[in-house]
């Protein structure tokens, strides 16, 4: 399995694939002038504003979804990993595809905001429906239906055992129980909620991530005031590192972009197509505001609650960077024992729990026996943060499962379900480098279909960005804005031709604070 996996990972993780979502990241930036930078206090207003209606979320809500998806075992052992096999310098390649990849989160979710549809009392949306309506005809369905089962796959089998691995291992490096008793857990917890469609899964995502990300942060924040005379020098070692010239890190430049990049994707997910499932859920009179909502939640993904694990792991020296083989040009140490009780000194949760043992309990060294504050909070952040993502995977796997069958045989979705509780107990029990080699290649698979969709597609949705932009300099605030697409400019969307001028219309659907202009 390791090998096969290994063989179309090469050939899904080439380097077009790599510069190229760096590439597209930085087009769609300069077509809307570095939107990301002008309308960030927007984004912020945007996401508590607060519409919504009986078959839609709010923006807030659909963020969290998205959050759910994007802040999870990436944000702490992905960053862990980017660090083991690209030095420190891989973070800075992390933050830049995260600031040119607001572009592409923008255009998809935008995307997916305007050919969204009402199916089963509820909106879907997401690249399969963009890329049928949007390209049209026979190709338009067949690339579509091929993105779907890409994705059902990706994040009901390939993804899900990334975060259970990650559970299980911060959990048996915190209290001695077998990995088969986490993946129980997780499977009698997960089957709980995801049978509760897209409201039940926004639900548990509202109460959680952002509760658990500020307390993230906060923790990060600490351990950085606490080591605050090493900021000016861990900063400049992942700047050097990032260009080739800090002498130690200089042979590994390509892996280091390639890693920062590929995990900054797995992290914020900006251009795979996962967080316009959400997006398209969301209840908003335009669907710019839902893409610029949506472009926010990378900055929170990586800028924040990745840094927060870079910061803890250089601030305290407990990690590990290898050299391509055997050996390490960085050795702490630090090491996680596999589910075969075998050491792994690849980059896991372990950096980061010692990171926050040696921050709070003056463990210079790394000690397999010592259990404490650092151990404790990085297993039930995971907990809490993988627990959530695997919900989103659900939903959007249901989203592309619904798609396909249109809503019949429901049966399907049962079996779905089954699919991914399955594939969550498998990782528990599977060794760490399978389970993150799986889920890059559902990660890479999708960003190839989905990138060159948003490609061909872009131009509705830079046109959404410019009305939007217009109408908000016309009214003097972006609040009151109304999308109305001319058929003739922007085909096949038609929630926004029929069905919402038609909701203008009855005063039930009026949002708060607005006085939205009837046609």
């Amino acid at each position: 399995m390791q090998n096969i996996v290994d063989f179309f990972n090469g050939l899904v993780w080439s380097p077009p694939l790599v510069y190229g979502l760096l590439a597209v990241g930085l087009y769609f930036s300069l077509r809307m002038r570095f939107f990301q930078i002008r309308h960030f206090k927007e984004m912020i207003r945007l996401m508590f504003q607060g519409e919504k209606s009986p078959v839609g979320i709010s923006s807030f809500q659909a963020i969290a979804v998205s959050l759910s998806g994007r802040v999870g075992t990436g944000n702490i052992v992905g960053v862990a990993t980017a660090i083991f096999i690209g030095g420190p310098g891989a973070i800075f390649w992390m933050w830049l595809i995260a600031f040119l990849g607001a572009g592409s989160a923008f255009v998809e979710s935008t995307l997916a905001q305007i050919y969204k549809q009402n199916e089963d009392n509820q909106y879907r949306g997401g690249p399969a429906y963009y890329i049928e309506k949007g390209i049209g005809g026979k190709i338009g369905k067949i690339y579509a239906v091929i993105f779907a089962l890409v994705t059902i796959l990706a994040t009901g089998f390939l993804l899900p055992g990334i975060q259970s691995n990650s559970i299980a291992g911060s959990m048996t490096n915190s209290f001695p129980m077998p990995h088969w008793v986490v993946g129980a857990g997780l499977v009698l917890l997960v089957g709980i909620v995801i049978f509760g469609g897209i409201k039940s899964i926004a639900n548990v995502a509202t109460a959680v991530v952002p509760f658990m990300a500020v307390v993230y942060v906060i923790v990060a924040i600490i351990v950085v005031i606490i080591n605050i005379q090493d900021v000016p020098a861990m900063f400049g070692l992942i700047f050097r590192s990032a260009f080739g010239m800090e002498q130690q890190f200089g042979g590994i430049v390509g892996g280091m972009i390639a890693i920062g990049v590929q995990r900054g994707i797995y992290s914020n997910e900006a251009g795979q197509g996962t967080g316009p499932h959400a997006a398209g859920a969301a209840e908003v009179s335009h669907p710019a505001k839902q893409g610029l909502v949506q472009s926010f939640s990378v900055y929170v993904d990586t800028l924040f609650v990745c840094t927060a694990t870079a910061l803890m792991i250089l601030m305290t020296g407990m990690y590990n960077v290898s050299d391509g083989g055997d050996g390490f040009i960085v050795d702490s140490g630090v090491y996680q024992e596999s589910p075969g009780g075998e050491r792994n000194y690849s980059g896991t949760v372990a950096y980061t729990q010692a990171g926050l043992d040696n921050a709070f309990h003056g463990q210079e060294t790394f000690n397999p026996d010592f259990v404490g504050f650092g151990s404790y909070f990085i297993t039930f952040a995971l907990l809490f943060f993988c627990y959530t993502t695997i919900l989103a995977y659900y939903y959007i796997a249901e989203t592309n499962l619904v798609y396909i069958t249109r809503g019949r045989w429901p049966i399907m979705k049962t079996l779905l379900g089954l699919m991914l509780v399955l594939s969550a107990f498998y990782g528990t029990v599977s060794t760490a480098g399978l389970a993150w080699d799986m889920g890059d290649l559902g990660v890479g698979l999708m960003a190839w279909l989905n990138v060159i969709a948003i490609l061909i597609l872009q131009k509705p949705a830079l046109r959404a960005l410019k009305d939007f932009e217009q109408q908000k300099k016309q009214k003097g605030s972006g609040k009151f804005a109304i999308y109305r697409p001319d058929e003739g400019e922007v085909k096949n969307a038609g929630f926004w031709h029929h069905d919402y001028p038609e909701r203008l219309r009855q005063e039930d659907y009026q949002y708060p604070g607005e006085d939205i202009p009837k046609k």
